[in-house]
């Protein structure tokens, strides 16, 4: 026998299969080790045969073959060819996205517990024997129990003895790590509307392999995707839910394991290495059929998929920032036409892209306008940041929001505010001389976090010390500027001392459990306030949330970004639509330094499509996308003279394509990246707007041309982050 194996290493000089002679029991999707340039690693077996084209001294044999199952399904082995053909990469690189990686790594394995019952044979014991006696009526009246609990209360010699006597038996079985809050709850199913019903029907008779749902905030999608998820387990098949916030997942999984039981399985990178290993396996074994979970959990070891699902579709987090940069719904989509299944995009907020997909009949439209229980939309309040400081109020609260905070806190219910900056408060700036504190290894300005006093970089996690004085000219008056999460905590703590405050970002979610601790407290009500950065924004469902409070709205407006407007649409729609979905009707309060941006207005009419219509125009207007490609090769290394050299290349090899066809580039130059260093890293850019992808594959050829060990060169497509 003869494997066809790919082995793990993510280069392009050994992007090929190489063979190796294997036992018999060798099977396609296993992982084993085989000797490879004087070592020996991990491969994947794409393909077995009973002969081979080489000489058999040529040959060298597997060594050690890892899965009785195999790891990989067969699915994977054509994704694999889709995901290195679209994005670049080498096969190893494709196939690694479909295992954890620890599992890759071999550090992590399966748990077994040794447990112990009586086999039914009789024996008959001296009576000096009184432990083994003991032990054989404790289990003769519990039945079979674990082994370790049992030597601890009766002594192992006694329970050994049992086992040597023929009376019991000792076995092992595997133990599953499950995540803490993945208990099942009870079963609630609700009866469908008449709205959702059709919506339903819609997606499972639509022609379209893909599928948008734009419904308003709390119109009822999730039940659309559990009813549609029923109905493939019942066909025997299996499904993906996916959700863009690890911080969502409690939620959601609370809610599938609820309806389905331990057919659900959770896959993202919040859990331990041996909880992803244990509910990798458990979807891989088929004991699991639904996987739920963040971006890497479309890569998902199921088979026969009968419906993937997308929820808040729009949001950036399902584009991979690393290699592969892959779109999670262009993978989706891969797999669901593998499948031969249905892709349900869901959101209140749809991407520009998916809108325009859905309007010209591309893919399939669901519209539902109306809360699921009647309930209207929360009505949003503009409160005009520049009229409050003209009043004489300096604070990070409008007075309507304050009012509006005391008559929540007056009838019981609770609040979010929600603030799109951690720590205390955003940099520190000297009055005197205008320095502003920096960090070392990057090039962005440092945080203060007050609990810690110290300044932190968000990009690299470095700590510095508060700074006593200014390091320049040594003066003393140092200037909080910005306003973080840490702030608005210790100000609304001051205004409402007998309110609980409970705080939700970055800082205070560490930990596998910290997003579901701090949810659950303020779901069960031991909580009045939470206050949040994007982590809040979208998805959660607290019935006695009646306010929402929007600090620094028209932040994200003024980001050199094409999406800036969208984002911020999004971005409030989201957040609003968290108030009033069960009893009071709710209230928003949207605090602006631009009340009369027209994107505010949308926002606060709840007007997608006025907002969409005029999107579309001002993007087909200036040629941006999806009307155009954003191509920005990024070109990183430690050595700047390293990084300048790569950037002329890949800057005159580029210049070459442009001026053969100029009137297929809209724009084209190299810059310094918006943020030029990056842990210790400069940081580059080749910046280009094309009207079509005609030279996209020619681009990806150029940065992989000029990588190197020394300087890491990829290229980005409409990428979510320009920073």
């Amino acid at each position: 026998m003869f494997a066809k194996v790919i082995v793990d290493i993510a280069h392009s000089q050994v992007d090929k299969v190489f063979e190796y002679s294997c036992p018999p029991q060798t099977q396609v999707g296993c992982r084993v080790k085989v000797p490879f340039g004087g070592r020996i690693i991990e491969g994947f077996v794409i393909g077995v045969s009973q002969t081979s084209e080489f000489a058999a001294e040529k040959i060298k044999p597997v060594t050690e073959i890892y899965d009785e199952l195999p790891a990989l399904v067969p699915e994977c082995f054509t994704l694999m060819e889709g995901i290195a053909e679209r994005y670049r990469v080498p096969k190893a690189a494709s196939l690694r996205l479909f295992l954890p990686t620890e599992m890759r790594l071999g550090k992590v394995n399966e748990i077994y517990v040794k447990r112990i019952k009586l086999t039914g044979a009789s024996i008959a014991l001296p009576k000096t024997a009184k432990k083994q006696a003991e032990a054989l009526a404790y289990l003769q009246a519990e039945g079979d129990c674990e082994y370790v609990p049992l030597t601890k209360k009766f002594g192992s010699g006694a329970v050994n003895a049992l086992a040597e006597k023929g009376a019991a038996e000792i076995y092992k079985v595997k133990r599953n790590r499950a995540p803490s809050y993945a208990a099942s709850g009870e079963t609630d199913t609700k009866v469908l509307t008449d709205a959702q019903c059709g919506a339903v029907g819609y997606i499972e008779n639509s022609p379209h392999t893909v599928n948008l749902i734009h419904g308003v905030t709390g119109s009822g999608k999730t039940e659309i995707y559990l009813n549609l998820i029923a109905d493939k387990l019942k066909e025997g098949r299996t499904a993906i839910f996916l959700v863009p916030e690890i911080s969502l997942t409690p939620q959601m999984a609370a809610q599938l394991r609820a309806r389905f039981g331990g057919q659900a399985a959770i896959l993202h990178s919040g859990l331990s290495a041996g909880e992803r290993f244990d509910e990798w396996w458990r979807l891989r074994s088929g004991e699991a059929k639904i996987a739920i979970g963040a971006r890497s959990a479309i890569f998902a070891p199921l088979e026969n998929i009968g419906v993937i699902i997308i929820d808040e579709e729009h949001d950036s987090s399902y584009r991979s920032e690393t290699a592969p940069r892959y779109s999670t719904a262009e993978i989706a989509k891969m797999r669901a036409e593998y499948n031969g299944c249905k892709l349900v995009l869901g959101s209140a907020t749809p991407s520009v892209e998916s809108f325009i997909e859905a309007r010209e009949g591309r893919s399939g439209l669901v519209t539902l306008t109306e809360r699921i229980n009647g309930k209207p939309l929360p009505e949003i309040i503009i409160a005009d940041m520049r009229r409050e400081l003209k009043r004489g109020n300096p604070s990070n609260l409008s007075r309507a929001l304050r009012e509006e905070l005391e008559a929540t806190l007056s009838t019981g219910n609770q609040a979010i505010i929600f603030i799109n900056r951690r720590g205390y408060s955003q940099t520190v700036i000297c009055t005197d001389c205008g320095y502003v504190a920096k960090c070392r290894s990057c090039d962005v300005s440092l945080t203060y976090h007050s609990e810690e006093n110290c300044l932190k970089c968000h990009y690299c996690g470095a700590k510095y010390r508060m700074l006593p004085a200014c390091p320049d000219c040594g003066g003393s008056r140092l200037r909080y500027s910005g306003t973080g999460t840490q702030r608005v905590v210790a100000e609304l703590a001051q205004l409402y001392p007998s309110a609980r405050i409970v705080r939700m970002d970055n800082d205070t979610v560490s930990g596998k459990d910290g997003h579901y601790k701090i949810l659950k407290q303020f779901a069960e009500k031991k909580a009045d306030i939470l206050v949040g950065t994007q982590m809040i924004a979208k998805g959660h469902d607290f019935p006695s949330v009646t306010l929402v409070g929007i600090l620094d709205a028209d932040m994200s407006l003024h980001f050199s970004d094409y999406r800036s407007g969208e984002r911020t649409f999004q971005l409030i729609t989201q957040v609003a639509g968290r108030s009033g979905r069960a009893g009071a009707k709710g209230k928003v309060v949207l605090q602006t330094y631009s009340p009369e941006n027209y994107i505010l207005r949308f926002a606060v009419e709840y007007d997608y499509n006025g907002f969409f219509e005029n999107e579309v125009k001002m993007r087909k207007a200036a040629l941006f996308p999806p009307y155009s490609l954003i191509c920005r090769v990024m070109v990183v290394a430690e050595e700047d003279g390293a990084a300048l050299e790569a950037l002329k290349s890949v800057y005159f090899a580029m210049e070459e394509l442009r001026n053969s066809d100029p009137r297929e580039f809209i724009f084209f130059n190299k810059m310094h990246s918006p943020i030029k260093r990056i842990k210790d890293r400069v940081r580059y850019q080749v910046l280009a707007r094309m009207r079509t992808e005609k030279y996209l594959k020619a681009i990806y050829e150029i940065a992989a041309a000029n990588s190197s060990s020394d300087v890491l060169v990829y290229v980005e497509e409409n990428p979510a982050n320009l920073s």
